[in-house]
């Protein structure tokens, strides 16, 4: 099998979010157990798996792996394998490239500068918004007072085909000291079907940027990651709903990894349609590192 490695919400190499992509006729034959054994040998927060080569129901058949699991939908394997398949597999400039996932399709679109890829942009699932968190439970799980959290808005579980916990503080201290206590995260966590929790402000590293975001994700083996794009998606959501902005629609450049030496750089995109369902985009730019073979 051939492999390739990505970096995802990069601008540049060795920035942004680790992504292995595997390919080949080889690929198809792998079990559920052989693939989740590479996902741990590689151990990055995703491995993806393009299952064919061929178009089939209009997309490329994927299937993503953390080390521990297999995810229906994650956000920064889809814009990085969707690159792959631009690069190594249709070898010419397209518009859009279709991942048909456990979620279901999920188009990318691409934007090319002097013929070389750019930004590129994936379409979320309609957000859904559920249970509200009580501050104090949040606070201590993050190991943060109370008054650190924006009370100004909720705390609450969003989904875009994977949910999460958006918590909004006041200040980037705050953001930057936060530190999961795991006894009081898991016990949390385990009943929900968000497990894992972005947490936000509106002071930044990069004064260029809007937002600064960390998420933890230690169900997923994953103890924080670098650039999540499924939970800057449900994030972009949660902006439009609630007008963070001050308005209902947001165009909006968000930093994270910063605090694990990983800077990335996410691009979101949401608004309110006439039918006045929330749409979300997550974009950014991918960046080859390697490519080899496994045997």
């Amino acid at each position: 099998m051939k492999f390739y490695i990505v970096d995802v919400f990069a601008e540049s190499k060795y920035t942004g979010n680790q992504l292995a992509v595997f390919t080949g006729d080889r690929v198809a034959e792998l079990s559920d157990t052989e693939m989740l054994q590479i996902a741990r040998e590689i151990n990055y927060s995703e491995t993806t798996f393009i299952l064919s080569n061929e178009i089939k129901n209009g997309g490329y058949d994927v299937r993503i792996f953390t080390p521990k699991k297999e995810l229906p939908f994650a956000g920064h394997p889809t814009l990085g394998t969707a690159y792959i398949i631009q690069q190594e597999i249709i070898k010419n400039q397209v518009n859009q490239v279709n991942l048909n996932l456990k979620v279901g399709q999920i188009p990318v679109t691409f934007n090319y500068i002097d013929k070389a890829a750019d930004v590129l942009w994936m379409r979320q699932k309609t957000p859904t918004f559920h249970q509200k968190f009580d501050p104090e439970v949040i606070a201590s799980v993050l190991n943060l007072e109370v008054d650190e959290i924006d009370l100004t808005y909720p705390i609450q579980e969003v989904s875009t085909g994977i949910s999460f916990i958006i918590v909004p503080l006041k200040t980037h201290t705050s953001l930057k000291k936060a530190k999961v206590n795991l006894d009081k995260y898991f016990h949390l966590v385990k009943n929900l079907e968000a497990q894992e929790i972005l947490i936000f402000c509106p002071e930044t590293y990069n004064q260029d940027n809007d937002l600064s975001v960390r998420v933890f994700a230690d169900s997923l083996g994953i103890p924080e990651d670098p650039a999540t794009g499924s939970a800057n998606g449900c994030l972009a959501g949660y902006l439009v709903e609630y007008s963070y902005c001050g308005k209902t629609s947001v165009n909006l450049r968000v930093e994270q990894g910063y605090e694990i030496d990983r800077p990335s750089l996410l691009l979101l995109k949401s608004h309110r349609n006439e039918q006045q369902e929330i749409e979300v985009l997550v974009g950014g730019k991918v960046v080859m590192v390697a490519k080899g073979e496994f045997v």
